[in-house]
């Protein structure tokens, strides 16, 4: 374990000396594979040398954000890396380079404001990605158990495990205000709060019986349960950021500690019950609905473009600012038909990344090719993507074809998903959590088998051979005016 920790340490030092330093970060946060570095300078960033550093397996510029992708191990590594830079708050929002702070066109500014939007969603919505996708799991198990017999609903057992598998949905609003609060810089708990006074079980009973707030003529304000939701949340969090820093600089200190929450929950309560969050919820709902039209107008072809180019979005990083309209999806609805479209796109990298394993006889290829499978079939694709198949393209190409093949199948035959996590691991994921095992889990073992053998085999006859050659990353160039101390 020493011997880990020290890796990473040296690993994180070597990370941020290549981005340029210290003095170079604005901010830098990290998902599931990946640090994201909000750069000042992203010139300054060696990124030949970063790409060349053992256990870093790719750089992606995007988002503007300059991202560093080091696999499963980036929760340690951002750790060691966060050690580093004692200037940093993790607290802070998630902003854009300076640059572009500083932008005066129209663009510039639309530019900024999207990449601070996106950045809040994902800060609120990646620390809990784990663990709504455990419960998920647990809750395709519990059905398993009770259309089994082997638990009943008027047991202690469904009693305990259901608690477990539903309270981070039931109390989806407190945790994604405070992290949403966290990353803008707010007050996390005073947002957490606000989260339990939208769920306090009285105000649920009311929005159930459909009882009204207030009426101003002939418009009405309903009760709305805000349980399983997070877009409410999200911008109640920013109203406290920006409502609590006022009403400071407005009170006098010696009244600060105890007017300043008052003023700050009654407002944005008011605002949330009356206006924002009736909006976004009819907005999300929506979203879900036009997703419901577009895959009425022709599922399978809608499944097989999703799926074979989702992969791409990963590249890029881009991927995260569509996980928030699944995790919408099932607090809303309980259930993601878009979910379990990408889900086959993760199978078809894995199913790619072991074309090139069993065809080659490399040592090294072939270990590369089974790691990248195996991560892949937890749900995690960067290995494959960037261990494998890009780097010999023709497998990525493959893996997009198998990923295209499943989600027309998946259209085609309305497969359904009940948790966020995909691949292999995240089978359990599309048994009906009322209905239990029915066709649609088997229809999902079948299309997880067919891209899987389709990426498989098309890698296998064309997508690899050992006479190809692995891309190569680009010398740095030498400035001959610069002297090199040996």
């Amino acid at each position: 374990m020493a011997k880990k920790e020290t890796d990473y340490k040296q690993l994180a030092e070597e990370i941020l000396a290549l981005v340029g330093g210290e003095e170079n970060i604005d901010n830098v946060i990290h998902c599931i594979t990946r640090l994201r570095f909000y750069l000042k300078d992203d010139s300054k960033a060696d990124k030949e040398s970063l790409e060349d550093l053992s256990g870093v397996m790719g750089i992606v510029e995007a988002n503007n954000q300059f991202q560093v992708i080091v696999g499963q191990a980036v929760d340690e590594i951002y750790k060691e890396l966060t050690a580093l830079l004692p200037n940093q708050q993790e607290e802070k929002e998630a902003e854009s380079p300076s640059r572009f702070k500083d932008q005066k066109t129209f663009m510039g500014k639309v530019r900024y404001g999207f990449n601070q939007v996106i950045g809040v969603i994902t800060g609120a919505v990646m620390p809990i990605i784990h663990i709504l996708a455990a419960s998920g799991i647990i809750k395709s198990v519990l059905a398993i158990g009770t259309t089994s017999g082997w638990i009943t609903e008027s047991g202690s057992a469904y009693l305990i495990i259901n608690a477990m598998a539903d309270t981070v949905f039931y109390f989806l609003p407190i945790l994604i205000g405070y992290n949403a609060a966290k990353r803008l810089g707010g007050n996390p708990v005073l947002t957490a709060v606000i989260g339990g006074v939208i769920m306090y079980p009285s105000i649920l009973e009311a929005a159930e019986e459909e009882l009204l707030i207030l009426s101003v003529g002939p418009v009405d304000f309903p009760y709305v349960a805000y349980t399983y939701s997070i877009f409410p949340m999200i911008l109640a969090a920013w109203l406290v950021k920006i409502l609590e820093d006022r009403v400071r600089k407005w009170l006098p200190s010696y009244i600060q500690s105890i007017f300043t929450p008052i003023i700050v929950m009654s407002i944005v309560v008011a605002v949330t019950f009356l206006f924002t969050g009736p909006v976004i919820t009819w907005i999300s709902l929506g979203l879900a609905e036009g997703l419901q039209v577009l895959l009425s107008w022709n599922a399978a072809i809608f499944g097989g473009i999703i799926a074979g180019l989702y992969q791409i979005l990963v590249i890029f990083g881009l991927h995260w600012g569509i996980i928030p309209i699944y995790v919408n999806d099932f607090a809303l609805l309980g259930y993601s038909y878009l979910s379990a479209i990408v889900s086959f796109s993760i199978v078809g990298q894995a199913g790619a990344a072991l074309g090139v394993a069993v065809k080659s006889k490399k040592p090294k290829i072939k270990e590369l090719g089974y790691a990248g499978t195996i991560s892949a079939f937890c749900g995690i694709t960067e290995p494959a993507i960037y261990g494998i198949n890009l780097r010999f393209r023709r497998p990525f190409i493959a893996a997009s074809i198998g990923s295209a093949v499943g989600g027309f199948f998946t259209g085609l035959l309305r497969v359904n998903m009940w948790s966020i996590i995909g691949s292999i691991i995240g089978l359990p994921s599309y048994i009906d959590p009322d209905a239990g095992i029915n066709s649609n889990f088997w229809y999902a073992v079948m299309i997880t088998i067919l891209t899987l053998v389709v990426s498989c085999l098309i890698t296998y006859f064309w997508g690899y051979n050992d006479d190809m050659k692995m891309e190569q990353k680009r010398e740095k160039p030498k400035n001959p005016g610069k002297v090199v101390p040996e």
